[in-house]
């Protein structure tokens, strides 16, 4: 009797790590996904481009918006996060990623060899983004220089530095859902909605995490410490900005100038150096979408020394 019990706790441990194994697993795109002709719409892929930052993250170079070829150290209470060479380069960056792998990394977090990427990827966002825009700042990228070299491997504590861990993470902060139009509201509003969400990812930046790293929901967008671990990130609810008008944040993502005429510094000036390369209309469809945003009270700023 008892051996029979010891093979059913063993039978069932096994199936009940396989069955865990499978919920975690890496999610892919299958290899086939895009093997239909697309015809990529580069401009649009531009705007995804400056929209989503990659320059911020992925080059050091200050003159050359169009050198991705990564390194740029990221801190956060986890550890140093390395970006990634993500230029065309076939050996050292993404030139030989095929469309689905790289719809896959976007949108699930996953990379070419079926490993979990760290969020310091904000793929919680990207997944958001519909895969015919994600196919295009694919093609857009490919249209950029090739850059070699390798970026360091992040230095990260044990045991922030086992990636089967992530698959944890997901089950809890990803659900695979890309934007949905609010019905009830305008085209440009929707357009705002999903760039602020979704490419813009500004939720990853100005809101408040847990202890696992993810974004509190209740407090999304309220602001709080900087991610990176140096200031503080402000509340761009009406909270914090109750009075600008819509103009008024659509001026400081072009130029970075507030109504006060104080400039954005820090982190900040780097996104306004992206966001001052999109239309008008798309600014002002941001600005019109976080101007709607409800007050909401984020963490007390640290007093000042």
């Amino acid at each position: 009797m008892a051996r029979k019990l010891i093979g059913l706790f063993l039978v069932l441990g096994i199936a009940a790590m396989a069955a865990f194994w499978f919920v975690i697993a890496p999610k892919t795109e299958p290899a086939d996904a895009f093997a239909t002709p697309y015809k990529a719409d580069l401009a649009n892929g531009k705007t995804m481009f400056d929209v989503g930052g990659c320059v911020s993250c992925h080059t050091d170079s200050k003159e050359d918006r169009t050198r991705l070829g990564g390194g740029v150290a990221l801190g956060s209470p986890f550890g140093t996060f390395y970006t990634p060479n993500i230029s065309p380069d076939p050996d050292d960056g993404i030139g030989r990623w095929s469309e689905a792998q790289f719809v896959s990394a976007m949108r699930y977090g996953t990379s070419p060899q079926g490993t979990h990427l760290y969020p310091s990827f904000p793929y919680a966002s990207y997944q958001r983004m519909n895969v015919d825009d994600v196919r295009d700042l694919f093609a857009y990228i490919k249209t950029l220089p090739a850059v070699k070299g390798r970026a360091r491997g992040h230095d990260l504590p044990f045991p922030f530095n086992i990636r089967l861990l992530l698959g944890g993470w997901k089950l809890l902060y990803l659900d695979d859902k890309p934007f949905t139009p609010d019905p009830s509201r305008d085209a440009q509003w929707n357009r705002g909605a999903y760039l602020v969400n979704g490419p813009g990812h500004c939720a990853e930046c100005h809101s408040p995490r847990d202890m696992m790293g993810g974004i509190v929901a209740a407090k999304r967008f309220a602001g709080g410490p900087n991610p990176e671990g140096e200031g503080f990130v402000p509340n761009i609810t009406q909270q914090g900005l109750g009075s600008w008008s819509d103009k008024d944040i659509a001026e400081f993502l072009k130029s970075g100038m507030t109504p006060e005429f104080d400039s954005a510094g820090g982190s900040m000036a780097a996104v306004i150096r992206n966001t001052a390369q999109l239309s008008d209309a798309d600014r002002l469809a941001m600005a019109v979408y976080i101007k709607s945003l409800p007050a909401v009270a984020g963490p007390p700023r640290p007093a000042k020394k």
